[in-house]
């Protein structure tokens, strides 16, 4: 089973997908795939996030 990625490992992930994504040198369709995994990603750091101040 593969373990979460830590909120720091998540912000190194989409600061790799927005480069990627205004490079402008991806197709429509992976743009919106990585569109898609960015936002997974956000999503999770939220969660994570929210996790800490609610302790």
């Amino acid at each position: 089973m593969a373990k979460a990625a830590t909120v720091e490992e998540s912000f190194a992930k989409l600061d790799e997908i927005i480069s990627q994504l205004e490079s402008g040198a991806l197709s429509l369709d992976d743009s919106f795939k990585k569109y898609n995994e960015g936002m997974k990603l956000i999503k999770s750091c939220n969660q994570q996030l929210d996790k800490v101040e609610n302790r």
